[in-house]
Order: C-alpha cells, then structure tokens, then sequence
C-alpha cells in the first residue's frame, strides 16, 4: 500500500504531536446554518497530517463531532442512522458494558458531560503557553463572529515538568507513552514491539482500517462506517475520558502492602510498584527487567517496547494482571498474537493538574486526593465496540481472559468491597507472590463522549452542505 493522503487527514490522527501543552474546547451549536459557516471558517486553520518541512509550528488546531452534533448540524437522517450504534448512544449510554459504575457513574462526572450538551471537540495543542492562549484567542474570536457556537467549557493538560525538564510521567509517577501502534501507511519512527507480531518474531504494521475508516482491517473487512463513503473515508472515532487520579491513595496503598512484599524496604516497595503497571517508573520493562529498572533499555528503541509475554504465562515476571499486560497482552493469549490486532488503540492524551512531588508524600491522603489531577484519556480507533470497548469491558472491568476471574485492572478497575488484586511470584523471597485486598479506587471518571474524526474533504461536505447517503 502506498501512503496515505495526509493533506485529508487531521494531523491528530496521523502523528503525536509531542507539544507540551494543551486546551480542549467544548463546543455546543446553537445554529445549524451558522455552525457549518464556522466549519468552514475552522478549515483554514485546521492541522493536517501533512509532514511539516519548516518545522514544528507553534500550535495546532483539529476537531471532532459528537452524534448530537452531527445532529444539530443537520446532517441527512440517513446518514446519522448510519453511524455504528455505539457513537450513537454515546458514552454515558454504554456505561454498564464501559464499567462506568459506582465512583465512575454519570452522577460524579463534571456537569458538563452529563446532559448531552457537548456537540463538538476543538483540541489545541502548543509548545508554549503563549502560543496556547494566542491560538485559543484566535478561535473564540471565530466563534464570536460565526454565531453558530458557544463555548461550554475548557480543559487545559500539559506534560509534566520535573527539575525544569518536560516529561513523559503521570501523576502516579511512572512513564508514560509507549505502546502506540504502527500502522500501514502511517508515516513514524517505528519500534519494534508496537506493532503486530509476525510468525518469524519481527513486528510489523496494523492494517490501516484498525485505525482509519474505508481502509481493510486485520480481517480484511471495511470496519463499520457512515454513509456516504466520501464523510467515512479518512476518518476515525474518538474516545475522551477525563480520569481523574487519587494520588493520596495510591501512595497509602502502596507504602501498606510494600512493607508486606519481600524485604519491606524501599526497594521492595518500587519492585511491587513495577508489579502493579508492568513497568518500572522510569519505564523499563518488568518482562524484560523483573529485579531493577535499567535506563539502557529505555533509551533504546530495539528494546523499550520489544517483548512478549508468551513464555511467562504464569506471570511471574510480570504478573497477568499489571496494567500494561491486560490492555495489550501480545502473544499471551496464543495464536501469535492474531487476537490482539483486532484490539490496538491509539492514545493521544496528557496529563491535567499540578505534580505532587515525592516531598509531598507525607501530605494528607484525603487532600492529595481533593486536588483535581489526572489524565485527560484520548484514545483513536476506527471501530469503537470492537477496541476501545472491548478492552474497556473484557480487559479492565473483567480478567477472564487473563485468567484471574471477575478481577479487575488494579488502577483502572472500579473496585467493589472485598475485590482483590493477586501478583504471581516464584516463591523466592526476592519475588514472592502476594494478595492485596480492600482495593481502593486510584482512578475516577469525570466524565466523557465518543466523537467522531472527520477528514478534511468530509469537513469541508459538512461545512457546504453538501452530505448525501446517496
């Protein structure tokens, strides 16, 4: 396949911008005629995939629809109906398959997610925080002029910045950022591991349609799309969730069942830390480094994400359960890995709120917790039941297929009274196996929706009028 029309398709998709700040947009139409004009108005600015040859530029700007806004802007009924049934419930809909239950129901989310008022997506991102406030003024001035929409609300996120230096860490202290997938005619610096596994043990891209509408997927299927072809083709569906993180708890938790793990010291209590993930802070691979975190495989990019799970079946190098084995467990599962291609995402979020330092550790947990902090969860895939979902429902609210029962992720899970989490060990004293119970919840949901993505040429169909299922 040769590459991709990256001029037709939002920058977001194509490539991580690796910006350090950004402000999402929520937008709310209040005219259907004078929201299109804006669109159209948007289109000049709007960041392509397109390489760029002088550089980085200082900001970008894409958006995305949800089926409410789609509705608003009066696209044909046929061509709503269209949509897979899922971006059409939305996310508040599917809450009992996404496990958006107890602390994580709709209830406890921020107000603006919980009436269906969030017609539109603007996502700004910038590597300067000037530059974010010259960009998000230039786009409030276009709303102002166009009519059609107002602005609901906005979420700032940035990377977090540690001794002066921006990074790629999250608020439980761990790196972040490393399991994107390759694509077929994705343009990137591709590593090994982030691809799919091949029977002689070298990785290889995804098929684009995991990723981009009117493209064949791993099955060789055209994943379900709206009509017509011309909105589908070169888009993709959008998942944003705002997670909040209690770092307080984190933190009690694991100081509790370190001082029970091995030798009860500090190290013991950074090893049963790399448990809980399947990395080690720094980012180092417990698969591949189970005793102690090493930098080398970290910096390299032969080694930071090339691994498999398949001669550790029992988990005792990295336990079944750890965050990043549940959400891509490779070739655990057998068949070479072919069942895990069907379920790849790809993430493009941050982190939002203020760093606690390790000096904040002796804080009170409950304030720790108050402060609002987590990470803004974006995730982008052309079929949103059969990954997002999937992994969501079978992966993180259920361990089945790991084979550790109704148990959930450990951070992401939101755990019930008497839950526990079981890592594996060898029975040495170096790596005991261990039982945490009374789990508490490390993560909230405060909120979210499904978008969809659209190309340049189908924004600029919307923008005209010009949708036809015919």
């Amino acid at each position: 396949m040769s590459k991709l029309n990256a001029t037709d398709i939002q920058g977001l998709v194509l490539r991580g911008y690796n910006m350090p700040f950004a402000r999402y947009c929520f937008l709310h139409f209040v005219d259907a005629a004078r929201a299109r004009a804006l669109i159209g108005e948007l289109l000049k600015v709007i960041t392509t995939g397109q390489l760029w040859e002088q550089g980085k530029p200082a900001s970008t700007v894409n958006i995305a629809f949800t089926h409410r806004g789609l509705v608003r802007l009066e696209l044909p009924i046929a061509t709503l109906v269209s949509f897979p049934v899922e971006f059409q419930q939305g996310m508040k809909a599917r809450g009992n398959i996404l496990g958006d239950t107890r602390c994580n129901a709709p209830e406890h989310w921020d107000e603006i997610w919980r009436d269906g008022e969030v017609h539109a997506w603007l996502g700004i991102h910038a590597t300067s925080t000037e530059a974010l406030d010259a960009r998000f003024a230039e786009m409030k001035v276009l709303l102002e002029a166009s009519g059609g929409a107002r602005m609901l609300a906005w979420q700032d996120a940035a990377a977090i910045v540690v001794d002066g230096k921006v990074t790629l860490k999250e608020h439980f202290g761990f790196t972040d950022g490393f399991g994107n997938p390759d694509y077929v005619g994705v343009l990137r610096s591709t590593q090994p591991g982030q691809g799919k596994l091949m029977p002689d043990g070298t990785w290889a891209p995804l098929a684009t349609g995991e990723l981009l509408l009117g493209y064949a997927d791993e099955a060789g299927e055209l994943p379900v799309a709206p009509v017509p072809h011309l909105l589908a083709s070169n888009g993709t569906f959008m998942v944003y969730r705002k997670l909040h993180q209690n770092v307080g708890t984190f933190r009690d938790f694991l100081d509790k069942w370190g001082a029970r793990y091995g030798a009860g010291d500090a190290a013991a209590r950074e090893k049963l830390a790399s448990k809980f993930i399947g990395r080690w802070r720094d980012g180092t691979p417990v698969e591949t480094s189970p005793e102690y975190p090493d930098p080398a495989i970290v910096q390299d990019p032969n080694r930071s994400t090339n691994f498999t799970f398949g001669k550790d079946l029992e988990g005792t190098r990295c336990p079944v359960g750890a965050h990043i084995r549940r959400t891509n467990p490779r070739d655990a599962f057998g068949f070479n890995g072919a069942l895990i291609n069907r379920r790849r995402i790809t993430r493009r979020g941050m982190p939002y709120g203020p760093f606690a330092l390790d000096e904040d550790a002796a804080g009170d947990r409950e304030e720790l917790d108050r402060i609002d902090r987590g990470i803004i969860f974006i995730a982008l895939n052309a079929c949103l039941s059969r990954r997002f979902e999937f992994v969501q429902q079978q992966w993180i609210a259920y361990g089945n297929d790991a084979r550790v029962g109704n148990e959930k992720d450990l951070l992401m899970g939101s755990h019930a009274p008497g839950e526990k989490y079981a890592i594996q060990g060898d029975m040495s004293p170096q790596n005991p196996p261990l039982f945490c119970t009374e789990l508490p919840n490390f993560v909230e949901l405060r909120g979210g929706e499904y978008f969809f993505l659209p190309s340049m040429t189908a924004l600029g169909m919307i923008a005209l009028g010009l949708v036809d299922p015919r």
